[in-house]
């Protein structure tokens, strides 16, 4: 969430989908935003990639917790700008974790203070629960403004947990209707490890709660997990039995309930 538009939030939601379709059972990305970015990516979302739900949130009453599938992992929002003060209230209440992308400028840094100072004091929002973390959005390392960026976020004592470049990755991925991370390796190698590094951080801050799997998901997350190990490497080198069983490793631990016969 962010109220300045153009700092990054569907770009954000996106690359999350496409990140947690990767790595665990289908995500659902609920578009709050009335301009619907979010569901024209996923109508461009080619077929044979890993499944994303889609809700329109912007023009339904029904309550978006009855709209969710099942067997969805994770459920990521891409929230409008424009909140009004009592639906701001129940989302960030309501979420496990809270992303604000910034936009390295003097202009995005002044709304986002202000942002949050009424996430922590309106709001009420606990800066000790950690909840609550920034995404530097389009940055250019060496420059002033990012740099008055992380001084700024220094003195809130609130984490940034990325920077993502300014790259043009972010812009053909969204075009194709895939993330950063389904890109060829050679092209995301520069960018990938940011985003991994949000996935890493959200997935410390869920709720430690174990899933059992069928054996048919278990051996689809695990065929899925491998592959993504051998398209890491482009396709040299390596061996399909070790990618396997390090796959099989990393599915059984993330789902340490077992598997239902």
């Amino acid at each position: 969430m962010n109220p300045k538009g153009g700092c990054g939030k569907t770009t954000l939601a996106t690359n999350l989908a496409s990140a947690y379709a990767q790595h665990e059972p289908s995500p659902t990305l609920v578009d709050c935003d009335s301009q619907g970015f979010s569901m024209r990516w996923l109508e461009k979302r080619p077929a044979g990639r890993p499944k994303i739900y889609g809700i329109e949130a912007y023009d339904s009453a029904a309550p978006i917790g009855d709209r969710v599938k099942p067997d969805s992992s994770a459920v990521i929002f891409d929230l409008a700008a424009a909140i009004p003060n009592e639906r701001l209230h129940d989302y960030t209440y309501m979420a496990d974790s809270i992303l604000i992308p910034i936009m390295p400028s003097a202009v995005d840094v002044y709304s986002a203070t202000r942002f949050i100072a009424e996430l922590l004091l309106d709001q009420q929002l606990d800066r000790r629960e950690h909840k609550l973390a920034i995404v530097a959005n389009r940055v250019r390392s060496n420059t002033k403004s990012y740099q008055m960026l992380k001084r700024f976020l220094s003195s809130l004592e609130i984490p940034m947990i990325a920077a993502l470049r300014d790259s043009q990755n972010y812009v053909h991925a969204i075009e194709q209707g895939i993330g950063l991370c389904e890109l060829p390796a050679h092209k995301k190698r520069d960018d990938i490890q940011q985003i991994n590094a949000i996935h890493a951080w959200l997935h410390k801050r869920r709720a430690p709660v174990r899933r059992r799997l069928s054996e048919e998901q278990r051996q689809t997350l695990i065929e899925k997990t491998a592959y993504q190990r051998a398209q890491y490497r482009d396709f040299r080198g390596g061996d399909p039995m070790s990618d396997w069983l390090e796959a099989e490793l990393e599915v059984d631990s993330a789902y340490s309930d077992g598997v239902d016969p």
